[in-house]
Protein backbone atom coordinates (compact mmCIF):
# COMPACT_ATOMS: atom_id res chain seq x y z
CA UNK A 1 0.00 0.00 0.00
CA UNK A 2 1.08 3.77 -1.07
CA UNK A 3 0.67 6.72 0.88
CA UNK A 4 1.32 10.06 -0.07
CA UNK A 5 2.32 13.06 2.20
CA UNK A 6 1.68 16.60 0.97
CA UNK A 7 3.49 19.45 2.68
CA UNK A 8 4.68 22.91 1.14
CA UNK A 9 8.55 22.81 2.12
CA UNK A 10 11.01 20.01 3.54
CA UNK A 11 11.52 22.26 6.88
CA UNK A 12 10.87 22.01 10.41
CA UNK A 13 8.92 19.40 12.00
CA UNK A 14 6.64 18.63 9.59
CA UNK A 15 9.62 17.04 7.50
CA UNK A 16 11.14 15.44 10.62
CA UNK A 17 7.79 13.76 10.77
CA UNK A 18 7.66 12.40 7.43
CA UNK A 19 11.16 11.03 7.93
CA UNK A 20 10.09 9.15 11.34
CA UNK A 21 6.87 8.02 10.02
CA UNK A 22 8.43 6.46 7.00
CA UNK A 23 10.34 4.07 9.18
CA UNK A 24 7.31 3.64 11.27
CA UNK A 25 4.79 2.68 8.41
CA UNK A 26 7.50 0.74 6.36
CA UNK A 27 7.54 -1.97 9.13
CA UNK A 28 3.89 -2.44 8.56
CA UNK A 29 3.79 -2.63 4.77
CA UNK A 30 2.62 0.75 4.25
CA UNK A 31 5.52 2.73 2.04
CA UNK A 32 5.36 6.70 2.50
CA UNK A 33 5.61 8.79 -0.48
CA UNK A 34 6.65 12.36 -0.08
CA UNK A 35 5.58 15.64 -2.25
CA UNK A 36 6.71 18.89 -1.20
CA UNK A 37 5.80 22.12 -3.39
CA UNK A 38 9.20 23.64 -2.82
CA UNK A 39 13.00 23.52 -1.26
CA UNK A 40 14.73 26.51 -0.63
CA UNK A 41 17.43 24.99 1.25
CA UNK A 42 20.66 23.57 -0.77
CA UNK A 43 20.02 20.35 0.93
CA UNK A 44 17.99 17.74 1.30
CA UNK A 45 17.33 15.40 4.46
CA UNK A 46 17.78 11.57 3.29
CA UNK A 47 13.45 10.65 3.30
CA UNK A 48 14.94 6.76 2.70
CA UNK A 49 11.58 7.03 0.49
CA UNK A 50 10.83 8.95 -3.16
CA UNK A 51 10.65 12.32 -2.47
CA UNK A 52 9.67 14.55 -4.95
CA UNK A 53 9.91 18.75 -4.96
CA UNK A 54 7.04 19.88 -7.71
CA UNK A 55 4.34 22.10 -7.88
CA UNK A 56 3.63 21.67 -11.29
CA UNK A 57 0.19 20.31 -12.08
CA UNK A 58 1.26 18.13 -15.36
CA UNK A 59 3.91 16.60 -12.40
CA UNK A 60 1.79 15.91 -9.70
CA UNK A 61 -0.45 14.47 -12.00
CA UNK A 62 1.52 11.93 -13.17
CA UNK A 63 2.96 11.56 -9.50
CA UNK A 64 -0.58 10.55 -8.71
CA UNK A 65 -1.54 8.27 -11.46
CA UNK A 66 1.75 6.42 -10.95
CA UNK A 67 1.88 5.90 -7.13
CA UNK A 68 -1.01 4.66 -6.82
CA UNK A 69 -2.22 5.85 -3.53
CA UNK A 70 -4.38 4.11 -1.02
CA UNK A 71 -4.96 7.76 0.15
CA UNK A 72 -2.92 10.97 0.44
CA UNK A 73 -1.95 13.03 3.36
CA UNK A 74 -2.14 16.73 3.17
CA UNK A 75 -0.22 19.02 5.80
CA UNK A 76 -2.47 22.39 6.15
CA UNK A 77 -2.84 22.77 2.22
CA UNK A 78 -7.01 22.98 1.95
CA UNK A 79 -6.49 24.31 -1.51
CA UNK A 80 -4.93 20.64 -2.02
CA UNK A 81 -7.91 19.07 -1.79
CA UNK A 82 -9.81 20.88 -4.93
CA UNK A 83 -6.71 20.34 -7.31
CA UNK A 84 -6.03 16.67 -6.52
CA UNK A 85 -9.05 16.09 -7.72
CA UNK A 86 -9.24 18.28 -10.66
CA UNK A 87 -5.91 16.42 -11.56
CA UNK A 88 -7.70 13.27 -10.98
CA UNK A 89 -7.62 11.87 -7.85
CA UNK A 90 -10.41 9.87 -6.19
CA UNK A 91 -8.75 8.21 -3.20
CA UNK A 92 -9.18 9.43 0.16
CA UNK A 93 -7.74 12.12 1.40
CA UNK A 94 -7.12 13.43 5.07
CA UNK A 95 -5.81 16.42 6.47
CA UNK A 96 -3.54 16.86 8.55
CA UNK A 97 -3.03 19.77 11.26
CA UNK A 98 0.80 19.84 12.21
CA UNK A 99 -0.19 23.61 13.81
CA UNK A 100 -1.48 26.95 12.63
CA UNK A 101 -0.03 29.48 14.79
CA UNK A 102 -1.83 31.83 16.15
CA UNK A 103 -5.34 30.57 17.17
CA UNK A 104 -7.26 33.80 15.71
CA UNK A 105 -5.51 32.72 12.00
CA UNK A 106 -6.04 28.63 12.71
CA UNK A 107 -9.65 29.87 13.14
CA UNK A 108 -10.08 32.23 9.77
CA UNK A 109 -8.53 29.11 7.80
CA UNK A 110 -10.81 26.15 9.51
CA UNK A 111 -13.72 28.17 8.48
CA UNK A 112 -12.62 29.12 5.45
CA UNK A 113 -12.00 25.65 3.83
CA UNK A 114 -15.35 24.08 4.82
CA UNK A 115 -16.41 23.94 2.03
CA UNK A 116 -13.71 22.37 0.59
CA UNK A 117 -13.18 19.71 3.20
CA UNK A 118 -17.39 19.15 2.93
CA UNK A 119 -16.91 18.80 -0.49
CA UNK A 120 -13.46 16.55 -1.25
CA UNK A 121 -11.88 15.41 2.20
CA UNK A 122 -12.48 12.16 4.16
CA UNK A 123 -11.01 12.99 7.48
CA UNK A 124 -8.67 15.26 9.97
CA UNK A 125 -5.33 14.34 11.49
CA UNK A 126 -3.68 16.06 14.32
CA UNK A 127 -1.40 15.22 17.38
CA UNK A 128 -4.12 15.55 20.05
CA UNK A 129 -3.02 19.64 19.84
CA UNK A 130 -5.56 21.41 22.22
CA UNK A 131 -6.86 24.18 20.69
CA UNK A 132 -6.63 22.10 17.11
CA UNK A 133 -9.23 19.91 18.23
CA UNK A 134 -11.44 22.39 20.03
CA UNK A 135 -11.86 24.10 17.05
CA UNK A 136 -12.53 20.73 14.67
CA UNK A 137 -15.28 20.18 17.11
CA UNK A 138 -16.91 23.46 16.88
CA UNK A 139 -16.60 23.74 12.84
CA UNK A 140 -16.85 20.33 11.69
CA UNK A 141 -18.84 18.58 14.32
CA UNK A 142 -19.81 15.21 12.40
CA UNK A 143 -16.69 14.73 10.39
CA UNK A 144 -14.26 12.00 11.40
CA UNK A 145 -11.52 13.09 13.14
CA UNK A 146 -7.95 11.73 14.59
CA UNK A 147 -5.73 12.29 17.15
CA UNK A 148 -2.66 10.24 18.36
CA UNK A 149 0.94 11.59 19.11
CA UNK A 150 3.52 11.79 16.39
CA UNK A 151 6.31 9.12 16.45
CA UNK A 152 9.81 9.31 17.28
CA UNK A 153 12.63 6.71 16.95
CA UNK A 154 14.65 6.96 20.37
CA UNK A 155 16.85 4.48 19.12
CA UNK A 156 18.26 6.24 15.63
CA UNK A 157 18.11 9.91 17.44
CA UNK A 158 19.39 9.28 21.39
CA UNK A 159 22.09 10.81 23.87
CA UNK A 160 25.69 10.90 22.87
CA UNK A 161 28.49 11.41 25.53
CA UNK A 162 30.69 14.02 23.93
CA UNK A 163 33.70 16.60 24.94
CA UNK A 164 32.46 19.81 27.09
CA UNK A 165 34.19 23.05 26.30
CA UNK A 166 33.01 24.14 29.96
CA UNK A 167 30.32 26.39 29.10
CA UNK A 168 26.76 26.07 29.94
CA UNK A 169 24.49 25.96 26.83
CA UNK A 170 20.99 26.87 26.50
CA UNK A 171 19.65 26.67 23.30
CA UNK A 172 16.61 27.89 21.25
CA UNK A 173 15.20 26.15 17.80
CA UNK A 174 12.73 28.29 15.11
CA UNK A 175 12.05 30.51 12.68
CA UNK A 176 12.51 34.03 13.28
CA UNK A 177 8.85 35.09 13.27
CA UNK A 178 6.96 36.78 15.93
CA UNK A 179 5.19 33.35 16.74
CA UNK A 180 8.21 31.73 17.70
CA UNK A 181 8.53 34.57 19.97
CA UNK A 182 12.85 34.58 19.32
CA UNK A 183 12.65 38.26 21.45
CA UNK A 184 11.48 36.42 24.68
CA UNK A 185 14.61 33.57 24.37
CA UNK A 186 17.29 36.51 23.89
CA UNK A 187 15.55 38.29 26.99
CA UNK A 188 15.50 35.34 29.32
CA UNK A 189 19.28 34.55 28.17
CA UNK A 190 20.30 38.68 29.21
CA UNK A 191 19.00 37.62 32.32
CA UNK A 192 21.20 34.29 32.67
CA UNK A 193 24.22 35.80 31.31
CA UNK A 194 24.07 39.18 33.39
CA UNK A 195 22.56 37.83 36.90
CA UNK A 196 23.24 34.15 37.22
CA UNK A 197 26.28 32.94 34.99
CA UNK A 198 28.50 35.14 32.72
CA UNK A 199 29.82 31.58 31.26
CA UNK A 200 26.79 30.74 29.85
CA UNK A 201 26.51 30.47 26.17
CA UNK A 202 22.69 30.93 24.07
CA UNK A 203 22.78 28.60 20.59
CA UNK A 204 19.87 29.43 18.43
CA UNK A 205 19.08 26.94 15.29
CA UNK A 206 17.58 28.57 12.87
CA UNK A 207 15.82 27.95 8.75
CA UNK A 208 16.49 32.02 7.16
CA UNK A 209 14.75 30.54 4.16
CA UNK A 210 12.03 30.92 6.15
CA UNK A 211 12.23 33.69 8.34
CA UNK A 212 10.47 37.23 7.83
CA UNK A 213 12.70 39.85 6.61
CA UNK A 214 11.33 42.56 9.00
CA UNK A 215 11.50 40.46 12.03
CA UNK A 216 14.92 39.38 10.97
CA UNK A 217 16.06 43.54 11.43
CA UNK A 218 14.29 43.70 14.76
CA UNK A 219 16.41 40.40 15.71
CA UNK A 220 19.92 41.67 14.94
CA UNK A 221 18.55 45.25 16.30
CA UNK A 222 17.95 43.36 19.66
CA UNK A 223 21.48 41.35 20.04
CA UNK A 224 22.78 44.70 19.40
CA UNK A 225 21.10 46.14 22.57
CA UNK A 226 21.69 43.46 24.35
CA UNK A 227 25.27 43.27 23.75
CA UNK A 228 24.29 39.57 22.96
CA UNK A 229 26.31 39.12 20.10
CA UNK A 230 29.78 38.03 21.49
CA UNK A 231 27.17 35.40 23.78
CA UNK A 232 24.82 34.15 21.22
CA UNK A 233 26.27 31.46 17.99
CA UNK A 234 23.47 31.56 15.53
CA UNK A 235 23.56 28.02 13.57
CA UNK A 236 21.58 27.63 10.22
CA UNK A 237 19.95 25.13 8.39
CA UNK A 238 21.95 22.36 10.51
CA UNK A 239 21.38 18.67 9.25
CA UNK A 240 19.20 17.21 11.54
CA UNK A 241 21.65 13.59 11.89
CA UNK A 242 23.61 16.20 13.54
CA UNK A 243 21.18 17.89 16.15
CA UNK A 244 21.70 15.12 18.42
CA UNK A 245 25.26 15.86 19.05
CA UNK A 246 24.28 19.35 20.03
CA UNK A 247 21.49 18.12 22.43
CA UNK A 248 23.89 15.86 23.93
CA UNK A 249 26.18 18.62 24.18
CA UNK A 250 23.78 21.31 26.03
CA UNK A 251 22.24 18.36 28.36
CA UNK A 252 25.29 17.63 29.90
CA UNK A 253 26.61 21.31 30.02
CA UNK A 254 23.84 21.90 32.61
CA UNK A 255 21.86 23.69 29.92
CA UNK A 256 18.48 23.35 28.43
CA UNK A 257 16.72 23.60 25.77
CA UNK A 258 14.02 26.72 25.70
CA UNK A 259 10.82 27.31 23.85
CA UNK A 260 9.33 30.43 23.94
CA UNK A 261 6.36 29.95 21.28
CA UNK A 262 3.20 31.49 21.94
CA UNK A 263 1.35 28.90 20.28
CA UNK A 264 2.62 25.24 19.10
CA UNK A 265 1.08 22.24 17.43
CA UNK A 266 2.97 19.39 18.26
CA UNK A 267 6.90 20.30 18.26
CA UNK A 268 9.48 17.76 17.52
CA UNK A 269 12.55 19.98 18.85
CA UNK A 270 11.12 19.23 22.46
CA UNK A 271 10.87 15.14 21.99
CA UNK A 272 14.29 15.37 19.93
CA UNK A 273 15.99 17.24 23.19
CA UNK A 274 14.14 14.76 25.07
CA UNK A 275 15.73 12.06 23.57
CA UNK A 276 19.43 12.90 24.39
CA UNK A 277 18.57 13.64 28.05
CA UNK A 278 18.64 17.76 27.47
CA UNK A 279 15.84 19.14 29.57
CA UNK A 280 13.34 21.44 28.52
CA UNK A 281 11.58 24.68 29.11
CA UNK A 282 8.90 26.05 27.99
CA UNK A 283 6.05 28.25 27.41
CA UNK A 284 2.70 26.02 27.50
CA UNK A 285 1.65 26.78 23.90
CA UNK A 286 -0.64 23.92 23.89
CA UNK A 287 0.54 21.96 21.41
CA UNK A 288 3.16 20.74 23.81
CA UNK A 289 1.15 19.27 26.86
CA UNK A 290 1.40 15.88 25.31
CA UNK A 291 5.62 15.65 25.91
CA UNK A 292 5.75 17.96 28.96
CA UNK A 293 4.65 17.76 32.30
CA UNK A 294 5.80 20.22 34.61
CA UNK A 295 8.83 18.89 36.92
CA UNK A 296 8.72 15.50 35.99
CA UNK A 297 9.19 15.14 31.89
CA UNK A 298 10.28 19.11 31.78
CA UNK A 299 9.15 22.72 33.08
CA UNK A 300 6.90 25.35 32.03
CA UNK A 301 6.76 29.14 32.53
CA UNK A 302 4.17 31.81 31.91
CA UNK A 303 4.33 33.14 28.24
CA UNK A 304 5.94 36.81 28.83
CA UNK A 305 7.06 36.68 32.70
CA UNK A 306 10.67 36.77 32.26
CA UNK A 307 10.95 36.76 36.44
CA UNK A 308 9.07 32.96 35.98
CA UNK A 309 11.48 32.08 33.24
CA UNK A 310 13.95 33.22 35.31
CA UNK A 311 13.44 31.30 38.21
CA UNK A 312 12.20 27.56 36.47
CA UNK A 313 15.57 28.12 34.44
CA UNK A 314 17.84 28.56 37.73
CA UNK A 315 16.24 25.70 39.38
CA UNK A 316 16.55 23.70 36.02
CA UNK A 317 20.39 23.88 36.25
CA UNK A 318 21.10 23.90 39.75
CA UNK A 319 18.36 21.38 41.56
CA UNK A 320 20.66 18.57 40.23
CA UNK A 321 17.91 15.87 42.02
CA UNK A 322 15.23 17.57 40.08
CA UNK A 323 17.13 17.99 36.74
CA UNK A 324 18.54 14.10 36.71
CA UNK A 325 15.16 12.96 37.19
CA UNK A 326 13.43 15.19 34.55
CA UNK A 327 15.91 14.16 32.07
CA UNK A 328 15.43 10.11 32.68
CA UNK A 329 11.69 10.63 32.93
CA UNK A 330 11.70 12.55 29.60
CA UNK A 331 13.26 10.28 27.97
CA UNK A 332 11.20 7.19 29.20
CA UNK A 333 8.27 9.10 28.05
CA UNK A 334 9.12 9.87 24.65
CA UNK A 335 9.91 6.15 24.12
CA UNK A 336 6.49 5.15 25.65
CA UNK A 337 4.09 7.52 24.29
CA UNK A 338 5.58 8.14 20.92
CA UNK A 339 7.18 5.01 19.61
CA UNK A 340 6.83 4.34 16.21
CA UNK A 341 5.05 0.75 16.70
CA UNK A 342 2.33 2.87 18.53
CA UNK A 343 1.99 5.43 15.96
CA UNK A 344 1.68 3.01 12.75
CA UNK A 345 -1.35 1.09 14.85
CA UNK A 346 -2.93 4.56 15.54
CA UNK A 347 -2.42 5.26 11.70
CA UNK A 348 -3.64 1.98 10.18
CA UNK A 349 -6.70 1.92 12.99
CA UNK A 350 -7.58 5.03 11.22
CA UNK A 351 -7.11 4.33 7.77
CA UNK A 352 -9.60 1.06 8.09
CA UNK A 353 -11.79 3.16 9.66
CA UNK A 354 -12.02 5.13 6.21
CA UNK A 355 -12.04 2.09 4.42
CA UNK A 356 -8.59 1.81 3.51
CA UNK A 357 -7.62 -1.94 4.29
CA UNK A 358 -3.63 -2.66 4.81
CA UNK A 359 -3.09 -5.98 2.49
Amino acid sequence: MNILFVFYVPSGGVETLNRQRFKALKEHGIHAHFLYYDNRRSFLNDHGAPTFITNDDAEIKKILKDGDYSAIVVVSDFQALPRFRSLGYKGKMIIEIQGYGPKNVAREVFTHAIRHVNAHADGFLNPKTPHIMQLLDELYPSFPTFSFNNCFDTNKFSYKPLPLDGFRKVAWIGRIEDNKNWSEFLKIGYQLINNHNPKIQLLMFEDPTLSDPEERMKFYKLINRLRLSTKLTLHSNVPNSQMADYFSIIGDSGGFLCSTSKVEGAPYALLEAMSCRCPVLTTDSDGVRSSIIHNQTGKFYTLGNLDNAVKEAKELMNNQTLRESIRSNALEHVKTNFSPDLYARNFINMLESLGIHSE
